[in-house]
């Protein structure tokens, strides 16, 4: 004999009812899709989508349906050999400006989509996909470092006054030549209360009286923590051209980035969006002197 409150039974029949709803979405297939994205200053809208419509009636295809989500528009097939037959046609129709991605879009009624329901997203593991595993380049990024402190010192000199032979850069080393000692000595206490995260020492060489800067351990990781978040940042802006739902963007040690991609269904997309990550610099803008100014020095 049930012994709890008719309240608490019907609760009970309540939440089953709703889980039993909201699981429904698992249960319908899904339709090989292209999800098509703009680049640079483009905008996905109708001529966007009668071009499709047009670049498919050439080769004979016809679309299960196209739908506009946000700023995408998802193009459905009605067989995934459409799809890949589709896709280098329709990347040629819209050419640079959008970016066409393959991907697996659920079959739902609209009547669950009104209600918001979504299939559970399943995992590399379960569904498939690619995974990539991304070799950042710290030595680069430390060189490139190096780089700019040259810049910034070469231009730190030339405020002070403080003539010097030359700046070069050897490796991830700084080197600058004084024809005095004296000089070679002002620049490092210059350099060094300017630039705290930098080691500066003196080598001597026969008659030359050079300075070399280096970047410190700690300014050294700093260096690298940026360049692999940069990278991050940087692939996660790229995989979201590809339309893939639940990507997985993980730092994996100290210079790798794992990125898993379940349901991507084409390699080389993937490989040619994710291998365009560039590197970024910043540097200082000088709004006192011209170009000209700049050129002769």
């Amino acid at each position: 004999m049930n012994q709890y409150p008719i309240w608490k039974n019907l609760m009970v029949l309540v939440v089953v009812l709703l889980g039993a709803l909201y699981a429904l979405p698992n249960l319908f297939g899904q339709d090989p899709s292209m999800e098509i994205s703009a680049t640079r200053d483009a905008v996905v809208d109708q001529t966007t989508q009668s071009r499709i419509e047009q670049a498919l009636q050439q080769l004979g295809i016809s679309a299960k349906g196209m739908e506009m989500q946000q700023k995408k528009l998802l193009v459905r097939f009605n067989s995934s050999e459409d799809q890949l037959k589709a896709m280098d046609h329709i990347a040629a129709a819209l050419g640079e400006d959008y970016t066409p991605a393959l991907t697996l879009a659920p079959d739902l009624p609209d009547w669950l989509i009104g209600l918001g329901a979504e299939p559970m997203y399943l995992g590399l593991d379960l569904r498939g996909g690619i995974h990539v595993l991304i070799d950042v380049d710290m030595e680069s990024a430390i060189t490139q470092a190096a780089e700019r402190y040259s810049s910034d010192i070469r231009t730190l000199l030339r405020e002070e006054k403080l003539r010097y032979v030359r700046i070069s850069r050897e490796g991830e080393q700084v080197v600058v030549k004084f024809n005095t000692a004296e000089k070679r000595d002002q620049a490092i206490e210059l350099i060094g209360n300017e630039f705290r995260n930098l080691n500066v020492q003196d080598v001597d060489q026969e008659e030359a009286f050079l300075v070399e800067v280096s970047l410190s351990p700690a300014e050294k990781q700093e260096v690298q923590r940026f360049a692999l978040q940069q990278n991050i940042t940087t692939l996660r802006n790229r995989v979201n051209a590809l339309g893939i739902s639940e990507p997985s963007i993980q730092q994996q040690g100290v210079r790798r980035i794992v990125v898993q991609l379940p349901g991507a269904q084409d390699p080389g997309k993937v490989k040619e969006i994710l291998g365009a990550t560039a590197t970024l610099e910043y540097r200082l803008a000088d709004t006192e002197h011209s170009v000209e100014d700049a050129v002769n020095g």
